[in-house]
């Protein structure tokens, strides 16, 4: 089993995780990362229904019943579905020994069906500020390193989720790391204003095995703030793909936080080490300035939700106003845009590739027919 003793640690004590989660609002929140793990609906609806309790570890608590259906899976021969299960199990964040259980019977899952198949999955363990953090890689190779791609989820979802793209990736042409925000999953660094640091350290333990002067950042929900700031810093980072981004009135609009969903309040607080009635006030001096974002030199691509329930139009707004090279993907949807997984997947691959001076144009032009048949298919929903 992998060791997951830093990341079973809660990294704060966030008010309201002792009375536990909003059940009805787990359970809502739950289902967009069910459905973009293609989980299907006839499976995992009635495992909701059986949830009767958030903490604890019996029968009938988010955690164990996850974790059975994983159990389930796995002993049919599916590491990689029952994968999926068991990092439900610790959504959204490790708060005790049943979502430790499930963190860490994801992970290992994960690691049995990478090895059994050619994935061409690898673990790396990458030093950041004095503190190694484990990610998930492919493609590197110090005798023909390629461009990087970096990708990272949210704070709620952990590298195995997002671990299965990496063959794709490289199928691309490209090196490719997976990797967690910190706190989430596996990370045991503390979610703070710097942790961009994180992407640079990354880079540095992957020069010379990929080519990291050509890195692509593919950063999801609030990864993607994280990945702005680094590429101000770092002029190897080329171009930033997002989904959901907060860039600057999330952090600094009381208004709007006051009816922000009180899972990403109490998953921030956990993550960044305060309570949660005092994680706004934490996060305040980390939005993006205007003059921040004019100075930005590479491309960013990003998803936009009308309806986003987290992050407010006017962050979508400024980036409008600001950044000089923005390429926007707008749908009438809620945050991530779950209800157009499918164009919105490609659009991303399509986003990066068209960054990319050394794409190869038949895959590049692959991909733009498979964005305009899935938003055909959705549109006839």
């Amino acid at each position: 089993m992998t060791d997951t003793t830093a990341a079973s640690a809660p990294a704060g004590s966030a008010e309201g995780s002792d009375r536990g989660n909003d059940l009805d609002e787990l359970k809502r929140f739950v289902v967009a990362h069910a459905v973009s793990q293609d989980l299907p609906a006839g499976h995992y609806a009635p495992l909701l229904d059986r949830i009767t309790a958030d903490q604890g570890d019996a029968p009938g608590s988010w955690a164990y019943e996850w974790i059975r259906a994983g159990d389930e899976l796995d002993a049919a021969g599916q590491p990689l579905a029952a994968a999926q299960y068991y990092l439900l199990g610790r959504f959204p964040f490790v708060d005790g020994p049943g979502r430790a259980r499930a963190l860490e019977r994801s992970v290992d899952a994960f690691d049995r069906w990478r090895k059994a198949g050619d994935t061409g999955i690898e673990p790396e363990t990458v030093d950041v500020g004095g503190t190694p953090v484990r990610i998930w890689t492919a493609g590197l190779s110090t005798g023909t390193p390629r461009p990087l791609l970096v990708v990272t989820g949210g704070i709620v979802s952990t590298k195995e989720q997002w671990g299965p793209l990496l063959p794709q990736l490289t199928s691309l042409g490209l090196a490719a790391a997976v990797a967690e925000l910190p706190g989430v999953g596996e990370n045991p660094l503390r979610y703070e204003r710097d942790s961009s640091r994180l992407f640079t350290a990354i880079l540095d333990a992957l020069d010379g095995r990929a080519d990291v002067s050509r890195t692509y950042l593919l950063a999801l929900s609030f990864s993607g703030h994280l990945a702005l700031r680094a590429a101000l810093a770092d002029p190897r980072i080329r171009g930033i793909v997002g989904n959901g981004t907060p860039v600057h009135d999330f952090f600094t609009d009381a208004a709007w936080q006051r009816h922000v969903p009180r899972i990403t309040r109490d998953t921030l607080a956990h993550l960044a080490g305060v309570p949660a009635d005092a994680v706004y006030e934490r996060i305040r001096d980390w939005a993006l300035q205007d003059d921040e974002l004019r100075a930005l030199a590479v491309p960013f691509a990003t998803v936009s939700a009308r309806r986003d329930e987290i992050v407010p139009p006017g962050d979508t707004d400024r980036l409008r106003r600001h950044v000089a090279d923005l390429r926007l993907l707008e749908h009438d949807d809620v945050h991530g845009a779950p209800g157009h997984l499918a164009e919105t997947k490609v659009w991303s691959l399509l986003a990066v590739q068209r960054m990319r001076p050394d794409a190869d144009p038949t895959t590049t032009a692959g991909l733009a027919a498979a964005v305009e048949a899935a938003r055909a298919a959705g549109a006839k929903r």
